[in-house]
Order: structure tokens, then C-alpha cells, then sequence
């Protein structure tokens, strides 16, 4: 089970305390490539210099101690690249006891790293001191308000709803919707909701303007139609009566609305204050009356299931698709704009709403307790993963990740050997 790509993150700098980005797989490959190469070359180097002193014909005190030296960096860089080597795999392919130490732990290995994982990461007195140094809230609304980061999330946004919206054009999803927004509307009582929307509306001080301006407009239109009415009582009148008596049954239509209008226009009028008792008994029976609730209800349910109305919701669906697809795939889409908007407006409302910036820590302080609950789950899922995983996979991932590093050990044990070496023979000669 090979991986994709494996991914080394560097320590994050102090300036900045952020992580630099990942490293590729291939990166690693040449640093541990070249790593290798440079601790071999080294070692290789000082075989050569301890083999070309041996065809020295009279080798002096100079000779000989390059000699002990290269001798020693020999014995001190063979030794370390036996020990890095017996980490991974087995020296020159022989099963030698106690070498490929990985490849033989690695049930121990996925082990302790689970319970490593589960005591000393996942605990909540660790995640909960993290979180508040870190100040999620607050760098998560600058992040959000800053230009470059609102494009971003439109684009990708953007490119997901098309394939929500076609989803949703599904005919087994659509009839999936309807079926089951269409039982919960029938189920809904919704006289209640309609008395109280009416109350609300009759007792705000708007509503009262607004009725006053649509009766302002009727009583205009009655009096801009009045020829038209009057063509009404015409014919629907007998033919003996005469003209100027259906003019006058017309006109005295016409007055006796438009008194009615101006009347319900006055705020403290009777006629006002009977229409408000009428309004008030109907929102009392909408909220209180069974009956009144089912004829409402009843009425609602032949709507929903009207063919017409049925059609009329699918072709207004139809056309909001298909207009939200034509917009989605333009350069300039309003939706990626509103998006965009929306996104700098949430982050700078957020940046400085310090009461909302506590919420959503507060939030994220649950969210961490409640994953702390969860931590011997994650630590057995880490288990189970190093589990999971063949030998060569994990020497591989192991070895990307610390092979180039402990390649300086091997350099480091040639140059230590080596001067090891030197002392040694400095130090006999001194005393020979």
C-alpha cells in the first residue's frame, strides 16, 4: 500500500509561526540521494587514502599518521552506516539477529505511537492551552477578510454549485423532495402561523401606512374607472330603465366605495374600528378556532396538490437552474461576486465582533473536549494504520522522512573515526 506523495513539514520558524509548505516526494528523494552519496564518497575516500599508503616504499611519520587516520575513519564509518542500515533493513541482505529494526517493530512501533498520540497529544489540557495561544477565532476572521482569500472560496464555490445544482434536477432526488417536503407541509398547521403574521404585520406601525396607501390607490382607481363602471351598470341593467338612472345607480356605487375607502382610511373612524374588531376575531379564530384551522388547512392541502401548482414549481425550479447555470459559467457571475462579498463582509463583521470572536472560541474549546473523548479511538485508528500498512512501505515512509538526516551520522562517524584515529597515533608516538 504505497503512498501517493509523502510529505515532510519543517519545524515553523519564530518570526512567523507558520509552517513552510510541504515538501514533495521527490525533494526528499534527492536530499536522501545525495545525503547517501556524500557519506559513501567520504567513506570511500578514506579507503582509497588508506590503501595508496600502503604502496609507499619507505613510509614515514607524516605517512603512517594519514595512515591511522584513514584506518580509523574506516572502522568509524563502517560502524554507523552498520547501525543506520540495521535501522531499516537487513546489512547486505543477511539476516544478521537485531538488525531491520523497523521492518520487525512495526506492530510496537504503530502501538506506541497510538498511545503516544492518545496521552500526550490528545489531551485537554494540552489542546484547550494550544487554542488559546493560538487565537483561532480572531486569525480565522482576519484570514477571511483579507482580499485574496474571499476569491478563493468563491472560485471553489463556484465551480462546486453546478454540479449541486444538476444534482438537484435529478428526477428520483425531485420526487424524493416532494414527497417529503410535501408530507411536512401537509402536516404543518399553518392557521396559527398565519394569525400571527397578521397580528404582527396589523400592529406594527407600517402596516398601518401600507393600508392606508392601498386604499389611497383603490379610491383612485375607482374614481380613473368610472366610465368603465358605469358601462358595467349599463349592461347589466334593464332595457326600459333610462340612461341618467343607471348613471346615477353608477355614480352612487362609486361615492358610497370611495366613502367606504376614505372612511377605513381614518384611523379613529367606526368603520376603522369594525375592521379591526373583524380582523382581530379572525386572528383569534385562525390561532384558537379548530374548525376555522381545518378549513385552512384544507384549503392549503388542495393547493399543494393542485396539478398546476405542482408544474408551476417545477418549471419555476427548471428556470432558476438554468439560470443559475448560465450565470455560474460566465467570467463576470454575480453569484461568484456575491460570494466574494459576502465572504470580506462576514470576516470583517468578525474582526471586530468580540462578543461573536468568544462564541466561536468558546465553540472550538467544545469541539477540542469533545474530540479529547474520542482519543483512545484516534490513538487505536493510528494503531491500526501502522498496522495496516507492508515493511517496505513503512521503511520507505521512515526513511524519506529521517534517512537523509541520519546520513550525517555516517559522515559525522567517518570524521570522528578519523580523528579518533589521529589522536591514537599521536598519542602512541608520544609515548613510544
Amino acid at each position: 500500500m504505497a503512498p501517493d506523495r509523502i510529505r515532510s513539514l519543517d519545524t515553523p520558524t519564530p518570526a512567523s509561526g507558520t509552517l513552510p509548505p510541504p515538501r514533495s516526494e521527490d525533494f526528499l528523494r534527492r536530499r536522501l540521494k545525495r545525503n547517501r552519496t556524500l557519506a559513501t564518497s567520504l567513506l570511500v575516500t578514506m579507503g582509497a587514502v588508506f590503501v595508496g599508503t600502503h604502496f609507499v616504499a619507505d613510509p614515514g611519520f607524516a605517512t603512517r599518521l594519514l595512515r591511522a587516520t584513514a584506518e580509523a575513519g574506516i572502522v568509524g564509518g563502517l560502524a554507523d552506516w552498520f547501525a543506520v542500515t540495521a535501522l531499516f533493513r537487513h546489512p547486505l541482505g543477511i539476516p544478521i539477529p537485531h538488525t531491520a529494526i523497523i521492518p520487525n517493530s512495526k506492530e510496537r512501533i504503530g502501538q506506541t505511537l497510538g498511545r503516544f498520540i492518545e496521552r500526550h497529544f490528545l489531551t485537554q489540557e494540552v489542546l484547550l492551552r494550544k487554542l488559546k495561544s493560538a487565537n483561532a477565532a480572531q486569525r480565522f476572521a482576519r484570514w477571511l477578510s483579507t482580499p485574496e482569500t474571499a476569491p478563493v472560496i468563491a472560485n471553489a464555490v463556484v465551480a462546486a454549485m453546478p454540479y449541486l445544482v444538476r444534482s438537484l434536477d435529478s428526477h428520483d432526488l425531485r420526487e424524493f423532495v416532494r414527497r417529503t417536503l410535501g408530507r411536512q407541509l401537509r402536516q404543518t398547521d399553518i392557521a396559527p402561523v398565519m394569525g400571527r403574521v397578521i397580528h404582527m404585520v396589523t400592529a406594527s406601525g407600517e402596516a398601518d401606512v401600507l393600508f392606508e396607501r392601498v386604499l389611497g390607490v383603490a379610491a383612485q382607481w375607482l374614481e380613473d374607472n368610472r366610465d368603465q363602471i358605469y358601462l358595467l351598470v349599463q349592461q347589466r341593467s334593464r332595457w326600459w330603465i333610462p340612461k341618467t338612472i343607471n348613471r346615477k345607480i353608477a355614480d352612487a356605487i362609486i361615492t358610497g366605495c370611495a366613502d367606504l375607502l376614505n372612511d377605513l382610511r381614518e384611523p379613529e373612524s367606526e368603520v376603522r374600528f369594525k375592521f379591526r374588531e373583524a380582523l382581530a376575531h379572525l386572528i383569534n379564530e385562525l390561532i384558537n378556532s379548530p374548525e376555522q384551522r381545518k378549513q385552512i388547512n384544507a384549503s392549503k392541502n388542495r393547493i399543494l396538490e393542485h396539478p398546476d401548482v405542482q408544474a408551476w414549481v417545477a418549471a419555476v425550479w427548471q428556470e432558476t437552474s438554468r439560470v443559475m447555470l448560465e450565470d455560474l459559467s460566465q467570467p463576470t457571475s454575480k453569484a461568484r461576486a456575491a460570494v466574494e462579498k459576502i465572504c470580506m463582509l462576514i470576516g470583517k463583521t468578525l474582526a471586530t465582533d468580540q462578543a461573536m470572536l468568544k462564541h466561536m472560541d468558546a465553540f472550538l474549546e467544545e469541539l477540542a473536549v469533545y474530540l479529547v473523548s474520542w482519543r483512545h479511538e484516534i490513538g487505536k485508528f493510528v494503531t491500526e494504520v501502522v498496522r495496516s500498512w507492508d515493511s517496505p512501505t513503512l521503511v520507505e515512509r521512515l526513511e524519506l522522512v529521517v534517512g537523509s538526516d541520519l546520513q550525517y551520522i555516517r559522515m559525522n562517524g567517518t570524521i570522528v573515526g578519523a580523528l579518533a584515529g589521529s589522536l591514537i597515533f599521536l598519542t602512541s608516538q608520544l609515548i613510544g
